[in-house]
């Protein structure tokens, strides 16, 4: 599986997360909320370092990760990273590979 970020996405969390190079930002799994994937779960997001990276992508000097133990969740799809052009918040979209 792969995690991919755009530009504008980026942009946000370095902004809203207090992001810079050499910052992490974990996609974790959490339970409750929606997710077109697994139901009952969905997406969180923190700024922390990792412990097993199980998928990271990096963009402008941070690391995006999500631990080798919520790899399950994605069962065989890409996570991509978009911010929404209404709400101008991050979005997640997922894509079988």
């Amino acid at each position: 599986m792969n995690i991919t970020i755009n530009e504008e996405a980026a942009a946000w969390y370095e902004t809203e997360m207090d992001l810079s190079n050499g910052s992490y930002l974990h996609f974790f799994v959490r339970y409750g909320g929606f997710s077109s994937i697994q139901t009952g779960f969905s997406l969180g997001v923190s700024k922390e370092e990792p412990d097993h990276i199980g998928v990271k992508t990096e963009k402008n000097g941070i690391t995006y990760y999500i631990e080798e133990k919520d790899i399950w969740y994605f069962d065989g799809h890409d996570l991509i990273v978009k911010l929404h052009p209404v709400g101008h918040e991050p979005e997640f979209t997922f894509e079988k590979k």
